[in-house]
């Protein structure tokens, strides 16, 4: 299933910082949490989002996929809007 819900680098940083701090939320609240913490996100986009996050990391935990290579003379920080399948 894609999705076509389009995070900001903004609000990608909203959302990792709110999966550490609503990380221990019982499962029925922690996406509401998160999507509350991010704005302008709801519940399910938030759900597929860290699903994405989740595969991804498997990825490159098995080797299938090698670790970015980041460029620091790079701003990452505009306000470039990527889908999750951009993200991927």
């Amino acid at each position: 299933m894609a999705s076509n819900s389009t995070w900001t680098y903004q609000q990608n940083k909203l959302f990792e910082n709110a999966l550490a701090t609503y990380c221990e939320d019982p499962p029925e609240l922690f996406f509401q949490n998160v999507a509350k913490a991010v704005g302008d996100k709801t519940a399910e986009e938030v759900k597929r989002h860290y699903e994405i996050l989740v595969e991804d990391i498997q990825k490159i935990e098995s080797g299938q996929i090698p670790l970015p290579n980041y460029n620091d003379d790079v701003d990452i920080k505009d306000e470039k809007q990527v889908t999750d399948e951009e993200q991927r």
